[in-house]
């Protein structure tokens, strides 16, 4: 898996500090058509100074459907079992002639957070299709002073 996470690194030129998220998705065949499928949600990830946010297309996805949380102190799951509802026609009569939005869809993506986050402080919140999480990066810690001792 490392082999591809560093081809997509090398592909699209991610910095050095975004090297250390691994990029990995739990969906294996992404145009499954079974209802259990997993969907491969799109993200954009932005590195600032002060923390990491990434943001998640989550269409048609209640919040009170979608999951943010930490396993193993360092790896962020972001995942839904939620199920988009379809609309049905107000009138009698109403049928649909073409699908291809699924309205069942699961979603589940990991990324595992560099050592200098604070996995504590981390927030979300989903609008207009868009989750966005951010996670607060840690202080760097401080440099090491070297004291020079005089040997008698």
């Amino acid at each position: 898996m490392s082999i591809v996470v560093d081809a997509m690194n090398h592909l699209f030129n991610f910095p050095e500090t975004l090297e250390k998220i691994s990029f990995s998705s739990s969906s294996s065949r992404p145009h499954q058509s079974d209802e259990n499928s997993t969907i491969p949600a799109a993200v954009d990830i932005l590195d600032t100074p002060k923390e990491y946010i990434f943001y998640v297309d989550v269409p048609g996805l209640p919040k009170s459907d979608i999951q943010v949380t930490v396993e193993d102190e360092n790896t962020l799951v972001i995942k839904s079992n939620g199920k988009r509802k379809r609309e049905d026609g107000e009138e009698e009569g109403c049928k649909y002639i073409r699908l291809e939005r699924k309205t069942s869809q699961k979603l589940l993506r990991k990324f595992r957070l560099p050592d200098s986050c604070n996995a504590s402080a981390i927030t979300a919140k989903c609008e207009n299709g868009v989750l966005t999480v951010v996670v607060e990066k840690l202080p760097p810690p401080p440099k090491a002073k070297t004291v020079e001792v005089k040997v008698s």
